[in-house]
């Protein structure tokens, strides 16, 4: 997934996915398989388009 690929409007907002990233991390206990790994930079991914939404907003 880009990040072009998320359409705007459709996105969480970043503190909820930074909260996502973070209960991914704890589940595995700081070392991620690779299934963790891939849904670790789709979330890294949403979370970048989410700050930018944010961003564009506050402008």
């Amino acid at each position: 997934m880009s990040p072009d690929s998320v359409t705007p409007g459709s996105v969480r907002s970043a503190a909820e996915v930074n909260e996502e990233i973070r209960a991914l991390w704890m589940r595995a206990g700081g070392s991620l398989s690779v299934q963790e790994r891939a849904e670790y930079e789709l979330l890294v991914v949403e979370w970048a388009a989410a700050i930018r939404g944010e961003v564009i907003e506050a402008a």
